[in-house]
């Protein structure tokens, strides 16, 4: 009998970097996820302007050693990696790339090292190592309902722009630059703001029609807002639904579709339903 061949020095390093199954793969993944973590946090000081100028310096050389550190990193996981071009056009790879970028960019665009923040996706490794894939699975009903609901949140979409354009319009002409909407732009901003109910009061109308029309256009967001909310829920429901039951089916008489999976005669006006299809 032949005795198994001894491994390689790359071999053990990809069974420490990607084998998340090992003691040392597990320490490997909880170490790097640690200073991911310390990177961030760093980074988030830096932005602080109350800080002084000898703080920033000294969080600026922590963050070059970041830095190295996970550009050391990366070259170790192409090295060691079985594929490493696979590896590199991966999520996770293309992650990896762009987390050692923004420091390097910031000899150029100072301000751009603050992208680094990136690096808080390479966090998402924590699914691998807990064993919570099968949660990760469930984005999947959501990117369906995501897909089945795109054409209606499109129309959705459109029809609010029309009703910003409409409104915004109406406004700018009511309200003028006097109290200002000095343009159809930023009436059609102040309509946006006033329609998602967000509100900042940076433009307000002070004519009576201007307030009435307002008014109104509060009270339509607040309709507006549940529209995306209902269709999502309803495709969520749709796709959450286990395979193999019969998919939900529309009256050929009046369009209604909300019967029960056993139902043969439409609730509404009693005409037959088209005969169901398994999910």
């Amino acid at each position: 009998m032949e005795s198994p061949r001894p491994q390689t020095q790359r071999e053990r390093w990809r069974r420490i970097i990607f084998d998340h199954d090992t003691a040392a793969g597990k320490a490997f993944d909880v170490a790097l996820i640690v200073v991911i973590l310390g990177s961030v946090f760093v980074m988030m000081l830096d932005s602080l302007p109350a800080l002084s100028p000898g703080a920033h310096a000294l969080l600026r050389r922590l963050e070059w050693g970041f830095t190295i550190l996970f550009t050391v990193e990366y070259g170790a996981r192409l090295w060691c990696a079985a594929r490493p071009t696979q590896y590199a056009r991966s999520f996770f790879g293309i992650v990896d790339l762009v987390a050692t970028l923004p420091t390097y960019i910031s000899l150029l665009f100072p301000s751009g090292r603050f992208l680094a923040l990136v690096r808080v996706l390479r966090v998402m490794r924590v699914f691998r190592i807990l064993k919570l894939t099968e949660y990760v699975e469930e984005a999947g009903v959501l990117s369906t309902a995501l897909k089945a609901s795109r054409h209606k949140i499109t129309v959705f979409i459109f029809t609010v722009i029309t009703l910003v354009a409409i409104m915004g319009s109406l406004m700018f002409l009511i309200e003028g630059p006097e109290a200002g909407f000095t343009s159809i732009p930023m009436a059609m901003y102040w309509a946006i703001v006033t329609l998602t109910t967000v509100g900042y009061g940076d433009i307000a109308p002070i004519t009576v029609a201007g307030r009435l029309l307002a008014s109104v256009l509060m009270v339509m967001g607040y309709g507006i807002i549940a529209v995306p909310t209902g269709i999502m829920t309803l495709e969520i429901q749709r796709a959450s639904r286990p395979r193999g039951l019969p998919r939900a089916v529309s009256c050929a008489g009046c369009g209604r579709a909300d019967h029960d999976a056993d139902a043969e005669f439409c609730k509404q006006c009693g005409g037959r339903l088209p005969a169901r299809e398994a999910s």
